[in-house]
């Protein structure tokens, strides 16, 4: 299975997972907003927000006013905006569409039932008050079609290529998540170890789901070594950058094993992968977690961009 339908499966499972991650970066954006007091203007935030997202430059160019609503707005709806939310959940739909064959009945109909439920709740604009709601339906909707894919789906090179589609897309999100705290939202290193530094890190944590894990993990106070160890390191947490590649390196090796080859994407993944495993937290703090995280965006994307040659398609 090559082709057209590769593609669907795997970017049907790209924008899912980049809608309910887009929803994560929002939420972010929205509780600093709310709780940044006297530290700063909250339109940083969701500047921030548009930048980490790569929505900056098309948002100014809309000519709209930078406040919140206008920002999660277009962000969520715009129709002038084609990486927006609803149009990220109505790909999804499209693209199962095209592969309905492949994908079982429960699977379509929950991605069919997701983008029907946000087509509506987004038909109008969206307002401060029921922002919250929003996001978590977006957030919920998303986890439904995984739950559809994992719990219906033969473990074949169909679901090989959509578990592809999401720890691509969940890999670079951890670290564009992680970017937004030490590069652009931190206002100063005044700040560094306040009370609100501290606020911030929890709503990071809020934001990946990772509140829990991080207070099971780590019995002390929060830290910024303990929750980047969290999201870069930890191998238990489904959002961290080694959980997302161990993922990426088992898919891999089932397509390994159904084509009788390995390609160029097997061996860029192996090369991150091992990075990835062998530097220490405190070997990327040392030298820049910036830097970093930028490398792995990088690598990330140049791993997705192999696998849509390799196995013959693009978008």
């Amino acid at each position: 299975m090559l082709g057209r339908a590769a593609n669907g499966i795997f970017w049907m499972s790209r924008y899912l997972e980049r809608a309910e991650n887009i929803a994560r970066l929002l939420e972010v954006g929205f509780r600093l907003a709310m709780t940044r007091g006297n530290e700063g203007s909250p339109e940083e935030e969701w500047r921030s927000v548009l930048v980490t997202t790569g929505l900056w430059d098309a948002f100014t160019a809309s000519d709209n006013e930078l406040t919140g609503q206008n920002a999660f707005n277009f962000v969520l709806r715009d129709k002038e905006n084609p990486a927006s939310v609803l149009a990220m959940i109505e790909n999804a739909r499209t693209n199962a569409r095209m592969v309905r064959t492949s994908i079982t009945s429960e699977v379509w109909e929950t991605t069919n039932e997701s983008w029907m439920a946000l087509r509506d709740a987004l038909a109008r604009p969206v307002r401060e008050t029921n922002l919250g709601e929003v996001l978590a339906l977006i957030r919920r909707q998303t986890t439904q079609v995984r739950g559809a894919i994992d719990g219906t789906m033969l473990r074949n090179e169909i679901f090989n290529f959509s578990r592809l589609g999401t720890f691509i897309e969940r890999a670079d999100n951890t670290a564009r998540i992680l970017d937004v705290k030490y590069y652009v939202l931190l206002p100063s290193a005044l700040s560094v170890g306040s009370s609100f530094d501290i606020g911030q890190w929890d709503t990071l944590l809020r934001s990946v789901s990772g509140r829990g894990a991080y207070r099971y993990l780590n019995h002390g106070r929060m830290t910024a070594r303990g929750i980047a160890d969290l999201l870069i390191k930890e191998g238990k947490f489904p959002r961290s950058l080694t959980f997302c590649y161990a993922k990426l390196r088992s898919n891999m090796a089932s397509l390994a094993l159904e084509y009788g080859k390995e390609t160029d994407a097997h061996e860029l993944l192996r090369e991150t992968g091992t990075r990835l495993t062998q530097t220490t937290v405190d070997d990327i703090l040392d030298h820049g977690l910036h830097e970093f995280l930028l490398a792995i965006i990088h690598d990330t994307a140049q791993i997705a961009n192999a696998i849509g040659t390799e196995y013959r398609f693009t978008n």
